[in-house]
């Protein structure tokens, strides 16, 4: 039994049980679908059509499953040489990333653009949400990668690999006392008004943590989910901000400072992830090196075939 048998019995049936028409659609010859068919019918030990003479006239009844099974056959056959030809074109396609606003805004703008000029017919889509809704989007292949600080890390079915590290930055006035301070302390921060991130966002976690090792209660003024809301409300002068340090830009936010705080809530890992077991074409290797210049298609694929990561920031 091969692929041609199963293409003339599908093809004889499309063309009104006309063998010299099926021949001619196939590009082969009317002898040779007939013998084909025969053959098909002596392995299978039924006939699938019924005949006059040596002229067909329809289907038999097993041949009727017959054709039923090798409509699916085909339908899978085509499916994969659908998948072949989108997967053999690398340099086209679609490319779906995962992240959170932070990086979205902030990280990403200048590795798509450096990415769309090395690879301008591939269609990229951002989604975006909290850490771990952008990991669920990943496992449940609505995007091919994820993106988002170390509470990715270690869920179960997918591989994360570490891209770069920030710290916090407290924001605030220009005229801020904070500014004057040599070293600010959990305790000069827990005595403003705060705004910072909701729980599932950019390292909260490490801030709770500290303020709590301390014993401090922080006066959390607002919670919010990007930095550029914390940021308008210091502004507005209802209290001091704390952000992820990448998302403080001197030129856009002239009418504020920022104080890096990386010794009072530590270093943060942002992370890239991907499906465990996932074929990952070769546009979206390029894309993570230019994410991570350390993150080699060589190292990506290592940490993919289960290999211990032995790659630390």
């Amino acid at each position: 039994m091969n692929l041609h048998q199963l293409r003339f019995v599908r093809e004889a049936v499309r063309q009104n049980y006309n063998l010299t028409d099926a021949a001619k659609a196939l590009f082969t010859s009317q002898p040779g679908v007939s013998k084909a068919i025969i053959e098909l019918e002596d392995e299978l030990g039924v006939d699938i059509f019924t005949r006059h003479g040596k002229r067909i006239r329809g289907l038999t009844e097993p041949g009727r499953l017959v054709l039923g099974s090798v409509e699916l056959i085909m339908q899978e056959i085509d499916s994969l040489k659908r998948i072949g030809k989108e997967y053999a074109a690398q340099d086209s396609g679609s490319f779906t990333i995962a992240t959170t606003h932070t990086q979205a805004r902030y990280i990403l703008p200048k590795v798509v653009q450096a990415f769309m000029l090395k690879f301008p017919k591939v269609r990229l889509s951002l989604l975006q949400g909290n850490p771990r809704q952008i990991a669920e989007m990943v496992k449940g292949d609505q995007a091919d990668l994820a993106i988002a600080t170390e509470s990715i890390a270690g869920i179960d079915g997918l591989i994360t690999l570490p891209c770069y590290q920030w710290e916090h930055a407290v924001v605030v006035a220009p005229d801020h006392p904070l500014l004057k301070s040599k070293a600010v302390s959990l305790e000069e921060i827990a005595s403003y008004p705060l705004i910072t991130y909701d729980t599932a966002f950019a390292g909260r976690n490490k801030i709770d943590h500290a303020f709590g090792l301390r014993g401090l209660k922080p006066d959390v003024l607002l919670e919010a989910i990007d930095a550029d809301v914390i940021k308008t409300y210091v502004e507005l002068g209802m209290g001091i901000g704390i952000i992820a340090g990448m998302a403080f830009d001197p030129e856009r936010d002239k009418n504020l400072r920022a104080i890096p705080v990386g010794h009072l809530f530590g270093m943060n890992v942002s992370r890239v992830a991907v499906k465990q077991g996932a074929y990952l074409r070769s546009y979206i290797y390029t894309f993570i090196e230019l994410l991570a210049p350390a993150l080699n298609r060589k190292m990506v694929e290592s940490a993919m075939s289960g290999a211990k990561e032995t790659y630390e920031l």
